[in-house]
């Protein structure tokens, strides 16, 4: 019985991953993020001025708090340092919960 019950749980896990996966809306994503100037800094594999999706999709890898972690980084304005200056991080050009959390889904993805 508990070796069923730990089955149905790990399927059940995977199953919503995996759903949570394909639910990303890629286009929507990439536009909020360049409507939003998130490409002036960042790209999907390279790093720029801040770090890659990629570099933060490893970073946040198997983090159960890495949605909530990135929705509060891309909605408080954090500071951050460019170029050595200390400057707030932009919020995504939207108030939308749903947009911002599909480009989050979109960052942890790649």
């Amino acid at each position: 019985m508990k070796v069923t019950s730990l089955a149905l749980a790990v399927c059940g896990a995977l199953a919503w991953s995996l759903a949570s996966a394909q639910s990303v809306d890629v286009s929507a994503a990439e536009a909020l993020a360049k409507k939003s100037g998130c490409t002036k800094c960042h790209s999907v594999s390279a790093k720029k001025e801040g770090p890659s999706f990629k570099a933060t999709a490893e970073k946040y890898k198997g983090k159960p708090d890495a949605e909530k972690a990135l929705y509060t980084h891309l909605t408080t304005n954090p500071k951050i340092k460019v170029d050595g200056k200390e400057e707030l991080h932009e919020s995504p050009k939207t108030k939308n919960e749903a947009e911002i959390r599909n480009l989050i889904q979109y960052i942890l993805s790649r």
